[in-house]
């Protein structure tokens, strides 16, 4: 399936100047699957964050990656639903285990299970659409915020920050921390918190991102399985916001992610995600996602729950 959505004419630009890149690392590494044997595959690891536990994206992309094989290509990823079962290693990689669940006439559905070590750390239903037209159709409206060649981009922003005197340093270490990580994609904040703002922030936050390298038209499944991969990147944190001066994170982790595809998109264009945290309780935090092309359609709606263990900070008066 081509794409074939109208998108705005700067991403149009934009990939000419990028098409001379060399292709995404997400495409040409990270999601692409060795093949075993029918529905058995491998993925290798490229990033893996401070914690030293999988990327949860990198699982749930590599899982639609494997799903989307088993399928004929006239359909298209319209929903998954995963859970994470267990913390991955990334000393060793993942295997992936495909189940036809059903193949239908509309919809067909496929059950993904990740393994390491004999054991499962990932479960996934994929259910897969063949295109058809509805008279049924309305959307959110996206908010209205500056084009992402206004914003600074992310390396920009951490150096405006570590330049500030102000800067206290336990903000500082996070900092470079979130420097020296080499993740191929690439980010650009809305409306980024002042020093002052760090404080009080909402558990909301809105940012432009896009794949690094050069994806091109292709087929609008691997943009999907990219998107999946984009929208475990910092969405957790957005329920961590509101205690990012308060408390230190003692552990986090995602307990399980959902997707719905809406319409066709381009992951290597600037897409805005909205992310808010309706609610956190029980060492639980709930976030809600939304990824808008730049014409304003909304292309991906996303939704995860992760465990929050907080371990609160000693007064500077108690040390």
């Amino acid at each position: 399936m081509r794409m074939s959505a109208p998108e705005a004419p700067r991403d149009e630009q934009d990939d000419a100047d990028r098409d001379g890149d060399l292709r995404s690392v997400l495409v040409t590494s990270v999601l692409n699957l060795e093949p075993l044997d029918e529905d058995l595959f491998r993925g290798r690891h490229y990033w893996v964050p401070s914690s030293q536990r999988l990327f949860g994206g990198q699982i749930v992309g590599q899982a639609l990656v494997a799903a989307a094989k088993s399928v004929s290509e006239d359909v298209h990823a319209h929903s998954l639903h995963c859970y994470f079962v267990r913390a991955g290693d990334p000393k060793v990689p993942v295997l992936y285990h495909v189940e036809r669940t059903r193949t239908g006439a509309s919809f067909s559905v496929r059950s993904v299970k990740a393994v390491q070590h004999g054991k499962a750390i990932f479960i996934c239903q994929a259910s897969f659409q063949q295109m058809q037209p509805s008279p049924l159709q309305h959307q959110f409206t996206m908010p209205t915020v500056p084009p992402p060649e206004e914003l600074l981009g992310h390396e920009a922003l951490i150096d405006q920050y570590l330049r500030d005197p102000n800067l206290q340093e336990k903000y500082r270490v996070g900092l470079n921390r979130i420097a020296a990580q080499e993740v191929p994609i690439e980010i650009k904040l809305v409306n980024p918190p002042t020093l002052s703002q760090l404080q009080t922030l909402e558990p909301k936050q809105i940012f432009w991102v896009r794949a690094q390298g050069y994806i091109g038209e292709g087929d609008i499944k691997m943009h999907c399985c990219v998107a999946a991969y984009i929208s475990d990147y910092a969405f957790l944190g957005t329920a961590l916001r509101p205690y990012q001066s308060k408390c230190k994170v003692k552990f986090m982790a995602s307990l399980d992610h959902s997707m719905w595809f809406h319409a066709p998109f381009r992951a290597d264009h600037w897409m805005l995600y909205e992310c808010e945290s309706p609610w956190a309780g029980g060492s639980r935090g709930l976030v809600h996602g939304r990824l808008w092309r730049r014409d304003g359609v909304l292309a991906v709606t996303c939704a995860q729950e992760g465990v929050i263990r907080l371990k609160p900070q000693v007064p500077a008066s108690k040390l």
